[in-house]
């Protein structure tokens, strides 16, 4: 047997340094699996002052689980705001403490953001222990790109607002990663299909969890399966693959659809400004106000049509 195979894990080369005095740790913390969390969460969960934690009920069933008796408060999105300057009063007469949400990286679409910024404000040092992030976790298993990525974290629940915030990262040249609801899954996928199109995609449910699935396929596929389905349960991560870059037209190709639209008569240059637009991908005042431009270069003189938005 090696040296490195008898070497206890308690090693002065993996052992971790004593806590900072007065610095805010941010633990990352299982999605779902206990088993997932690391041996520095631990430690530091169990050393420090006090823990800043999104919902105490639920990290007290993670410490007891680990036979760590520390002190909670809560800090989670509708409290987080009032609670900061206490903690950073703590932290400031050299107390340590530690962030925790409900599960993964605290301030990735979870409660700490506040926090975290207002430590930095003031000069406390913030020290991370890496760990689980459900949409790292999904990306890493789906298949997808995964050399450029954007997360959006979770998209607006009104479809109008959601699919507004879709047509604004459709053309990001990365794999688009969301959380979502059980609930709002299918009427998320719908969207996603009439502004991305039928990209491929994967939904990846309850991971690291007993029932962890991951379905897999082109949008309307993934549609077509959970329809078939009485019931969607459980966390929810969605990953869509980057479209095709499409390059913006130039001004004598928009032109060129202009006149065509104008000669076809068919709605009025607010309706064909919008379609232009559209399939384009120039602005519609822009394209708008080139259409005003062209009639009135066909007009008599003094017949202009008046520029209006």
């Amino acid at each position: 047997m090696s040296m490195s195979s008898k070497m206890p894990l308690n090693s002065h080369t993996t052992e971790s340094p004593p806590l900072c005095a007065g610095a805010l740790y941010i633990v990352a913390t299982p999605i779902g699996n206990l088993g997932d969390i690391t041996l520095r969460a631990l430690e530091v969960l169990s050393q420090v002052d006090f823990i800043a934690a999104e919902d105490t009920r639920h990290t007290r069933r993670l410490l007891s689980h680990y036979d760590i008796g520390n002190k909670l408060i809560s800090c989670h999105e509708h409290n987080e705001a009032e609670r900061v300057e206490g903690i950073i009063e703590k932290l400031a007469s050299g107390m340590t403490a530690a962030l925790a949400t409900d599960a993964g990286t605290p301030s990735v679409s979870d409660p700490g953001y506040r926090l975290v910024n207002a430590a930095a404000a003031a000069g406390i040092r913030i020290i991370p222990v890496p760990g689980p992030s459900a949409a790292m976790t999904a990306l890493c298993a789906s298949g997808l790109p995964s050399d450029a990525f954007f997360f959006d974290g979770f998209l607006p629940s009104r479809s109008a607002k959601r699919r507004e915030r879709m047509r604004v990262i459709a053309d990001i040249p990365g794999t688009l990663i969301f959380y979502e609801s059980a609930n709002r899954i299918s009427a998320t996928l719908a969207d996603a299909l009439e502004i991305f199109g039928d990209r491929h995609a994967v939904m990846a449910r309850e991971m690291t969890k007993t029932h962890e699935e991951f379905i897999r396929g082109r949008i309307s596929e993934i549609l077509t399966e959970l329809a078939d389905r009485q019931a969607i349960k459980g966390e929810i991560t969605l990953l869509v693959s980057p479209g095709v870059a499409q390059k913006a037209a130039d001004p004598s190709a928009v032109r060129d659809l202009i006149i065509a639209g104008l000669k076809s008569k068919t709605g009025g240059a607010a309706s064909l400004a919008k379609e232009i637009s559209k399939t384009c991908r120039v602005s519609r005042q822009a394209v708008y106000d080139m259409i005003l431009e062209i009639k009135n270069q066909n007009q008599p003189e003094g017949k202009g049509e008046e520029s209006h938005g």
